[in-house]
């Protein structure tokens, strides 16, 4: 299993893959140890937690150089990632015991409440494109519940798997109670089947998530599934249109556009279009492209692997053919490393790729539409539904437009779409299903347990 730099193509690491005679007793020992672990005050959790947060604060510079060397990152995007990843520590820390304790409910007994307990162990399947604050969004609710966890981080960022695992044994996490596997596909569905793992969350692409709903499926294990999305941007003819490009182009550029929840799709309507698409390109070709390492001012790096960033070109091409104009963009640049630069396409209709699929990659389809009713129905018109937003000065017909027309998990107003730890993550329809963060992510993976007292 190799860890590759995408700005340079050369080698960083190679590691060997864990025998299966070692995953076992990986997680053997991690159902034993979990039985301790949950036996633990949510006090003694919680300090374990708040360490790992200081030592993630105090380490951010080095875990952003090495996302930049594994995945691409912008340097001062990684050391954001950390300190988010510390703050979701923190917060539940502070918060785990008040979601999860006993919720008294009157019935026909004398007494009756339901009761959270942990399920046991919990195996994570995660991406490279955030490769800390996925797992930690994970891993903070998990632990903190009493759960135990096992991660299969994907190959390219195996080095951050690894320094995951460091930190939480570091603050105090008993070792058998979170490991990193270094495997395979092949290896991970045997953990899926493996006896001691109770649970499953997986946060990538559909394709992944319908394989892992399967295989969990055929044994009777919960999943939670935070699958793609091409995530629409409705901006109406009563939008402040400077601050909505601006918002746009930093959703569609974040992490170099590699992003479920980046903004995909910007669906304008027609009085305000050419305004739009004058500020919205003037603004993507403001963003510098380069070596994250090598100049700190980068924007835009390189694409994780030079197979995705081949496929992401790909379907611009299509997408041209098909009838698509590109407008800014859309050649792969002559230089060493996996980049693509910021691309606009416009007279984007149904059935090309850039109105049907993910662009995972820094590249904007832009949509004319004739009026607010239009917007949503194009905004609707996906197989996807994780996130979206609307931008107008009309605030009220906005949030009426958020809360009850657009099809997604999480729908924003004049901003752009973001994870907070104190608000449910998660979509509908292919984006998967289940939440992670809030209240409501804790207790994904523990057992609601109705007690009932004569």
């Amino acid at each position: 299993m190799k860890s590759i730099n995408p700005a340079t193509g050369k080698l960083i690491k190679e590691y060997e893959q864990m025998s299966t005679s070692e995953i076992d007793t990986i997680l053997d020992d991690a159902n034993e140890a979990q039985k301790k672990w949950a036996d633990k005050s949510f006090k003694e959790r919680a300090e374990v937690l708040n360490e790992a947060a200081s030592i993630l604060e105090k380490r951010k510079e080095e875990l952003a150089e090495l996302m930049a060397r594994e995945m691409g990152k912008p340097l001062p995007q990684g050391e954001s990632e950390v300190e988010k990843c510390a703050w979701v520590c923190e917060y539940y820390a502070e918060n785990a015991e008040d979601f999860l304790s006993d919720e008294m409910i009157e019935s026909d007994a004398s007494k009756s409440f339901v009761s959270f307990q942990p399920m046991g162990v919990v195996f994570a399947i995660m991406p490279w494109n955030f490769p800390l604050w996925q797992l930690f969004r994970f891993a903070a609710p998990a632990l903190m519940a009493g759960n135990a966890g096992v991660l299969k981080h994907s190959a390219n960022v195996t080095g951050c798997a690894l320094e995951i695992e460091s930190i939480l044994h570091e603050a105090g996490v008993p070792e058998k109670v979170f490991r990193s596997l270094i495997t395979d596909i092949d290896g991970a569905q045997r953990v899926i089947e493996h006896e001691q793992v109770k649970a499953v969350t997986l946060t990538g692409s559909t394709r992944a998530g319908k394989a892992v709903a399967k295989t969990a499926g055929s044994m009777l294990k919960k999943t939670v599934l935070e699958l793609g999305g091409s995530d629409p941007y409705v901006i109406l003819k009563d939008a402040d249109i400077k601050k909505a490009a601006e918002m746009c182009v930093t959703s569609r550029l974040i992490n170099s556009g590699q992003s479920c929840i980046a903004a995909k799709r910007f669906i304008v309507v027609q009085d305000v279009y050419d305004e739009f698409v004058d500020a919205f390109v003037k603004n993507m070709k403001a963003k510098k492209m380069g070596d994250p390492l090598e100049d700190e001012d980068t924007d835009l790096g390189p694409q994780a692997r030079e197979d995705l960033r081949d496929d992401l070109h790909e379907q611009v091409t299509k997408s041209i053919d098909a009838g698509a104009e590109c407008i800014l963009g859309g050649q792969i640049p002559d230089r060493d490393g996996s980049y693509y630069p910021p691309t606009v396409l416009v007279n984007v209709a149904e059935g090309m790729p850039a109105y049907e699929e993910e662009l995972f990659g820094p590249v904007a389809s832009v949509i004319k539409v004739a009026n607010e009713d239009e917007a949503i129905q194009v905004a609707n018109d996906s197989e996807f539904g994780l996130g979206a937003a609307v931008f107008s000065e009309d605030v009220e017909n906005a949030q009426k437009i958020a809360a009850k027309k657009l099809e997604a998990g999480c729908c924003f107003v004049n901003s752009f779409v973001k994870s907070d730890p104190r608000l449910p993550f998660g979509g509908i329809k292919k984006s998967g299903y289940g939440r992670e963060l809030s209240h409501y992510g804790i207790k994904e993976f523990v057992n609601i347990k109705t007690v009932y007292v004569s």
